[in-house]
């Protein structure tokens, strides 16, 4: 079982470590790394939330990671994390098998028929593939799963794969023991399901903003407004009960200019908003500043910008702040054992059974790196190659 993994720093985010002691732990583990450079986005948009880019030029996957907190030091350690995270998915070094599912019939294995699927992709249960094994949290089990589900190096194209799942970095997360790491990676595949099943489900009311009561969500907030710039906020919460919100956030009027979208979850509902702001903040600097090598170059011409700008202001415009913020569900402990005991509890209620972790973390180096996986939670609705599951067919009907 893992150790009671208690919370030190509560203040943007929940960690183990403070930033500082953070980026102290990683900061000689950088150059092996690949990581050239952090840079401070901040002062390229007038939001001032802090905002930086981490660097990896020679990353097999992208190359820039973001990162953003209260805090030039939060957003640093944000930034670096997450760059770590990609990193280690490159270059796994765990034992895999070669065989098909068929073959490991007398193991346990993950319900593949629960997982997310891809245009144009099928799975035969026949044909070998790539598996690595992970382990079960609610089963306290060894479980394999799709090799092609947990490697992230897009340098070459998938050896003994059969590009029948996503292959993404959904459920990848970082932290300063396994504890944290899960939880983290379990709230980004919560999140991604709920925004799906938002997203599909048709017009919802906004959170009316004067309801926000936590101080941190209101300083955010509040430099957004003294931008000038229009924020619009969505509980975006499932079955599952885990607090997740939306926020979006663009020009006033008609002027022509970058957008921001932000999503967060967190048992802790001011610490899943406060995600969704930052994260808002930080998509619009990424925008600005050009960061992102997978940003695509149209996405930067005069009538795209004008058509986010559009579509983010009709759908503000069109959402009446009538929900008010305290009533999302709100968790608040004191470690990540008791947040992760909360999670596979409530997934389990939702009829979501198996929640697996491959940890990916290297000896040597005092951070966590798990990649999760799921069965039943849907994919990202944006990915360009989204199949609606069960959830999602069931909110459209």
């Amino acid at each position: 079982m893992l150790g009671e993994s208690q919370k030190t720093y509560v203040l943007d985010t929940h960690r183990l470590r403070d930033p500082e002691e953070t980026l102290a732990i990683v900061k000689p583990f950088l150059k092996e790394m690949g990581i050239t450079r952090i840079a401070n986005l901040t002062g390229l948009d007038r939001i001032g939330l802090p905002t930086v880019m981490v660097t990896r030029p020679n990353s097999r996957s992208v190359a820039v990671s973001l990162g953003k907190g209260l805090s030039l030091s939060a957003a640093q350690a944000s930034g670096v994390m997450e760059a770590i995270e990609s990193w280690h998915a490159e270059r796994i070094e765990l034992p895999l098998r070669l065989c098909s599912h068929t073959d490991l019939a007398q193991e346990y294995v993950v319900n593949v028929d629960r997982l997310p699927r891809v245009t144009g992709g099928q799975f035969d249960p026949h044909r070998a593939m790539l598996w690595v094994q992970g382990k079960d949290l609610n089963a306290d089990a060894a479980c394999w799963v799709p090799y092609e589900m947990v490697d992230t190096d897009y340098t070459t194209s998938m050896a003994n794969g059969q590009r029948a799942f996503p292959r993404t970095t959904n459920g990848l997360a970082s932290g300063n023991d396994a504890a944290e790491a899960s939880c983290h990676a379990i709230c980004e595949l919560i999140e991604r399901d709920a925004t799906t099943l938002w997203h599909h489900r048709g017009p919802t009311p906004r959170v009316d903003p004067d309801t926000v009561d936590d101080p941190r969500c209101r300083q955010a907030m509040s430099l957004i407004a003294e931008a000038g710039l229009e924020l619009g906020i969505w509980d975006t919460t499932s079955d599952i009960g885990i607090a997740s919100f939306r926020c979006v956030i663009c020009e006033t009027g008609e002027t022509n200019g970058h957008i921001g979208i932000g999503d967060g979850c967190h048992p802790d509902r001011a610490i899943a908003l406060l995600r969704a702001l930052t994260e808002a903040a930080q998509t619009r600097l990424t925008y600005i500043s050009g960061a992102r090598d997978d940003l695509d170059p149209e996405e930067f011409i005069d009538e795209a910008r004008q058509w986010r700008g559009r579509y983010i202001r009709e759908l503000i415009e069109g959402a009446k702040p009538t929900k008010r913020f305290t009533d999302c569900p709100s968790h608040v402990t004191g470690s990540f054992t008791e947040d992760l005991d909360l999670l596979l509890s409530r997934l389990s209620e939702a009829g979501i059974y198996q929640v697996i972790t491959v940890d990916l973390s290297r000896p040597g180096i005092d951070i966590a790196v798990v990649r999760a996986v799921i069965p039943g939670l849907e994919a990202p609705h944006d990915d360009p190659d989204f199949i609606a599951g069960p959830r999602v067919r069931a909110v459209s009907a």
